[in-house]
């Protein structure tokens, strides 16, 4: 029985001792790490570059701290993200790392942006 491993992960199996085999040989994390020992671990120019590229918060972040703030719709079309995303970062992330986010209605249009102790 060769690449097989016992599995306890059902609750069944558990409850009545059963032994549940399985392949660690087809698995996509088995094939992930076949294709990766092969690799070096250095980071290559283009590997450099893209993590050198703001994240979409600190795109948001940047859009946030101008006088005029930003619109939903600003931060959606900056990001890509859904309307209901672009709130959850407002009232999530972007809180949890100390951003006070003030929001005001003009002309209309609720505008975001980051408060003035920021």
């Amino acid at each position: 029985m060769s690449g097989l491993v016992p599995v306890a992960a059902n609750w069944f199996a558990a409850v009545t001792g059963e032994t549940i085999m399985t392949s660690t040989a087809s698995t996509p994390a088995a094939e992930k790490i076949k294709r990766r020992r092969g690799r070096s671990t250095e980071t290559t120019p283009d590997q450099a570059a893209a993590s050198a590229m703001p994240s979409k918060l600190d795109t948001v972040v940047a859009l946030l701290s101008r006088p005029e703030g930003a619109s939903l719709a600003d931060l959606v079309a900056a990001t890509g993200w859904q309307p209901h995303s672009v709130r959850g970062a407002l009232a999530g992330a972007l809180k949890r790392k100390g951003h006070a986010i003030a929001s005001e209605k003009r002309k209309g249009e609720r505008r975001y942006r980051i408060g003035a102790g920021q």
